[in-house]
């Protein structure tokens, strides 16, 4: 495979999904891949863009087919990503983006421990709060839920290859920017990417 598996993981109310598609608008031949969840759809979410909106019952079945390339249970729901539709797209020499919790992050690391990871933090934990009281979408219980949450999520940045903290936007964005460019100058990628370009040129 020729395409480079990045994992985006976060605590909620980062900015993590603001930053990833400002980073699809940046960087061409990059794709996120949509999650299945049981959890029920927000206000302007869509079916096939946002998630793919999964019954309980047709989730379990799709765990025990195989289907999820990694799996997880968040607050009550359950989230989970397609292992063939990331596969068949990363043959095609074209990145994906995962943006998946970081329990998800350490099943995927086990098919891909090639995947480049990246943690994305906030600058404060007052930072964080007003981020997630600005969304008008919980009440404070679940607010003071998702913070402790979040918490314990944070502590779990060690296991990934790079952190980026989402202060000023712009700059959290080229730092992701400049992650993505990096990892695809990688001997291994451009080996595959360009394997005919090399060949003439080491050839006597």
């Amino acid at each position: 495979m020729s395409g480079t598996l990045f994992i985006l993981s976060a605590a909620s109310g980062t900015g993590k999904t603001s930053l990833v598609k400002a980073l699809l608008e940046n960087c061409p031949n990059l794709k996120v891949s949509i999650s299945n969840t049981t959890r029920p759809k927000r206000a302007g979410e869509l079916n096939g863009v946002h998630y793919h909106f999964t019954s309980k019952n047709d989730f379990v079945d799709m765990v025990g087919q195989g289907a999820f390339l990694e799996h997880a249970e968040v607050f009550g729901n359950y989230y989970g990503t397609a292992r063939q539709v990331v596969e068949d797209t990363l043959r095609h020499d074209t990145d994906v983006i995962l943006e998946i919790d970081w329990q998800g992050a350490q099943q995927v690391r086990q098919s891909y421990p090639n995947a480049v990871s990246v943690f994305i933090m906030p600058p404060s934990r007052q930072a964080l709060r007003q981020r997630l009281e600005g969304r008008g979408q919980d009440s404070a219980d679940i607010i003071d839920q998702r913070l402790n949450g979040a918490i314990s999520d944070m502590s779990h940045f060690v296991e990934f290859d790079y952190v980026v903290i989402n202060d000023d936007f712009d700059v959290a964005l080229a730092d992701l920017i400049a992650i993505v460019q990096a990892s695809r100058l990688r001997q291994n990628i451009q080996l595959i990417r360009h394997a005919q370009r090399i060949q003439d040129l080491l050839s006597v």
